[in-house]
């Protein structure tokens, strides 16, 4: 009988060959380093690039998406957790920025106890969903549950956020290495969020690469380095993206970088 860890496997193997190119998840093995944030942002950002695109926020323990933009949409992903709607009939337009959204109840943690047979019928929903769009960006819950690592592997790449904290660097060095070793078909990148200077950024991805050098063989390339800016508590607080509300702001402009690149398939110089 296969065990827990063999089912999530297969179940995103199988799921690979069905994906559109267009899923990206956003991951990281530690909490804190603004992955919902930069999601958000990312979002915004490649809409403003012309892209049809669709935020799912699979984080539904905290929800932080609902909370940094002020959504009241009455009908949230615990309903399709739950089987009383389809994925369709809770999406919704996020006339600011530009772009979809799904997003599920604060507090839930319906996703992280999905059986295997339903969060197949959820990734089914997501790939036929994102035939519609340019880009589905899944933003996973950190720490990678069940859930999250199954629907990472079924997406064609993957962006791990990290940032300079030593506990932040080994627990994304021991989520790349499970990346790798389980759904080595999901191309990964690098993004290092919240650095006060840019040499600080790549200071921090040195000692990623070298781990992953060293102990793993494989080195996921850095898409990207935002730096810490006092406009992002404040556009938060005024629940709305920093794109929107600072658009020439450093980590706007941090983040419209790595949009461009991620279009155009090309590194961090």
């Amino acid at each position: 009988m296969l065990n827990e860890t063999e089912i999530t496997t297969n179940f995103a193997k199988e799921a690979m060959q069905l994906k559109g190119k267009n899923m990206l998840a956003v991951i990281s093995g530690y909490r804190g380093c603004g992955k919902t944030w930069f999601s958000l942002n990312l979002a915004h950002a490649l809409s403003l690039f012309k892209q049809k695109v669709m935020l799912f926020d699979g984080d539904c323990g905290l929800n932080n998406t609902k909370v940094q933009l002020g959504l009241d949409f009455a009908n949230d992903l615990d309903a399709v957790i739950y089987g009383n709607r389809t994925l369709n009939q809770v999406i919704f337009n996020y006339e600011k920025g530009r772009f979809d959204i799904a997003y599920g109840n604060p507090g839930s943690s319906g996703l992280s106890t999905m059986s295997i047979g339903r969060l197949q019928i959820l990734g089914d929903d997501l790939n036929i969903v994102s035939q519609n769009y340019d880009k589905l960006i899944l933003d996973m819950s950190s720490g990678m549950n069940n859930s999250s690592k199954v629907l990472a592997g079924m997406s064609q790449s993957a962006i791990i956020v990290c940032n300079d904290d030593p506990k932040s660097l080994t627990a994304n060095y021991r989520l790349i290495k499970l990346m790798t070793t389980r759904y080595p078909n999901t191309s990964l990148s690098i993004v290092i969020n919240q650095v006060n200077y840019i040499e600080d950024g790549l200071r921090t991805y040195k000692l990623l690469k070298r781990a992953c050098s060293e102990f793993i063989k494989t080195v996921p390339p850095l898409r990207g380095i935002i730096r810490q800016d006092t406009r992002v508590r404040d556009s938060i607080r005024n629940q709305s993206t920093i794109i929107s509300r600072y658009p020439e702001s450093e980590a706007a402009l941090d983040v419209m970088a790595v949009a461009q690149r991620i279009l155009k398939n090309e590194q961090f110089d």
